[in-house]
């Protein structure tokens, strides 16, 4: 595990084989600044069988330092653009089964509106930018996941 840091020496960026526990990062978030805390918004991603594909498992890969380096360049371009108070940032690597947690974001900011559209632009770019592979196990044999066209749009909104 290593922590990187970004604009904010409070935000925690992790890349893990490990579980995470989404309400003691919560509590984290709330203490960088306790009176002026306006929000905190908390995205959990987690493994799905969608489309009757049968998933049964997903591995993630990642190359190390270099994925690390990728998302701390996300939440300093999300430092840039809102008020952000911390940053809790965290995604799993590994064999991963259905519904197990893949992705924690957490960001707390004097405003709803800062939390809720970093959280959303970190997501995004999250999806486009870092080099994370999947690879789902179905019950016909193992299959790479490509970038999908939605999450390329997605980042394009945040260009505007």
């Amino acid at each position: 595990i290593r922590i990187f840091n970004s604009m904010n020496a409070a935000d925690l960026i992790l890349v893990q084989q490990a579980d995470f526990d989404i309400n003691s990062h919560y509590q984290r978030l709330l203490q960088v600044n306790p009176s002026g805390t306006g929000a905190a918004v908390l995205f959990v991603g987690l493994v799905r069988d969608l489309d009757d594909t049968h998933v049964q498992a997903m591995q993630l890969e990642h190359y190390p330092g270099m994925t690390e380096r990728s998302l701390e360049d996300i939440v300093k371009q999300a430092r840039l653009r809102w008020p952000i108070l911390q940053v809790r940032l965290i995604h799993r690597v590994g064999q991963l089964d259905i519904n197990d947690q893949i992705v924690f974001i957490g960001v707390s900011s004097v405003h709803r509106e800062a939390a809720f559209d970093a959280c959303r632009f970190i997501m995004d770019f999250l999806k486009t930018e870092a080099p994370f592979w999947k690879k789902e196990t179905r019950t016909d044999g193992h299959h790479w996941i490509e970038s999908q066209t939605k999450d390329q749009e997605a980042k394009t909104r945040w260009n505007k």
